[in-house]
């Protein structure tokens, strides 16, 4: 039950993190911007979740997951009404962004929670069937969002997360328990950090934020080329992509059951991010060939690009230990957002009108720098050890 609330309040947030991209065309047309601008606002929810994940792991290691959790979505769903009310883009962006910074409980929080209530040899799967709620929350935004911000604008089209942030606010405060900790005898110490003297979560969290940039290449312009390139209608593509994250959260699951079977997050990692380069290479020569295949390589990027999230999440949180978990999530999440704010307006600048051909070439070098920074032999070294 605790892991079903985390994955849904998660979801809820992430229909309107990583869902909002599916309002693109809609958004410029409302508030007459270009795809530069539209792809600043699309941003501004991460950004929020920048400022505040570091902080809020600290506040679930002290105080526990629950109240972090509750009070966080709840506030996400305040400012996401506020935005309906905004006069200006400006004014849209900044209280996105407040969206965001209360969102980002989610992420550390519910993260602690899997790993204080699944043994070790049931996290894989477990850490994997909570990643889900990321391309769910996609897929609810896409099969949602699209058909209400054309019917009613952008604006009301926003009350549907906001809606959705209410309702896990409230499952979280009727079923989530926080899971049991040792208690610490009064004077003793706490543990020291887990980054003093190793490199090894440091690199993961690098070889996480690279693997980042072609998932958000992917999730954010598989759409706009849909409509833009292919005359595809809003809510037909965004049907489809709401099939193509499904088959994301399935292929998060599959990720998390071959790093419980092979006894490694790290190993099945390091192959998806050569999966991930290859993909994006055979997109990047789809729209050079204007190709109807295209459309099979974004269904496999919505896969394959997200599959490895969960197992960074699981290789960091018990690499940091339980004391170190909630701040070193918070750690992974705050690089890899950094990464999934700088890769939409990037690409954006390089795509322009029509240069998509360009723009997913340069997303191959992502993950290829990922497959070397990936610690392989330092986490066969432990299990060993």
């Amino acid at each position: 039950m605790i892991l079903a609330v985390g994955t849904f309040s998660q979801a809820a947030t992430c229909s309107f993190l990583y869902g909002i991209p599916m309002i693109v065309p809609a958004l410029r047309t409302d508030e007459h911007l270009s795809l530069l601008g539209a792809s600043l606002i699309v941003s501004a929810p991460v950004a929020g979740l920048l400022l505040t994940l570091i902080a809020w792991g600290a506040a679930a290691d002290h105080y526990g997951e629950r109240i972090v959790i509750m009070s966080g979505v709840g506030a996400a769903a305040l400012f996401l009404v506020g935005a309906t009310l905004a006069p200006g883009p400006v004014a849209l962006a900044v209280l996105l962004v407040l969206a965001g910074a209360g969102g980002a409980s989610v992420f550390a929080a519910s993260g602690r929670v899997v790993m204080g209530w699944f043994p070790v040899q049931e996290r894989g799967l477990a850490m994997g069937t909570r990643q889900t709620a990321q391309p769910l929350g996609v897929a609810i935004a896409a099969l949602t969002l699209p058909s209400l911000a054309r019917a009613h604008g952008v604006r009301v089209a926003l009350l549907f997360p906001a809606g959705l942030c209410v309702l896990a606010a409230l499952a979280v405060l009727l079923l989530v328990t926080d899971p049991p900790r040792v208690a610490r005898p009064p004077g003793t110490p706490g543990i020291g950090s887990p980054y003093r003297g190793s490199w090894h979560l440091g690199r993961i969290h690098l070889a996480s934020a690279l693997l980042v940039v072609p998932q958000f290449a992917v999730a954010t312009f598989t759409l706009v080329y849909l409509v833009g390139q292919r005359r595809w209608d809003p809510a037909v593509a965004g049907r489809m992509i709401f099939g193509f994250q499904v088959a994301g959260a399935l292929g998060r699951l599959f990720a998390g059951i071959w790093s419980d079977r092979v006894s490694s997050r790290l190993g099945p990692m390091r192959q998806l991010a050569v999966a991930s380069s290859a993909l994006m290479g055979g997109l990047a020569l789809g729209a050079w060939l204007d190709a109807g295949w295209i459309i099979a390589g974004f269904a496999l990027g919505a896969v394959i690009t997200v599959a490895d999230n969960g197992l960074g999440y699981v290789a960091v949180a018990e690499l940091a230990g339980t004391e170190w978990s909630g701040r070193a999530l918070g750690v992974q999440n705050t690089g890899q957002n950094i990464a999934a704010v700088l890769t939409a307006p990037m690409l954006a600048g390089v795509i322009g009108d029509s240069r998509y051909a360009l723009g997913f070439a340069l997303v191959v070098v992502f993950p290829l720098l990922a497959i070397p920074l990936t610690p392989v032999r330092a986490e066969r070294l432990a299990m060993h050890s």
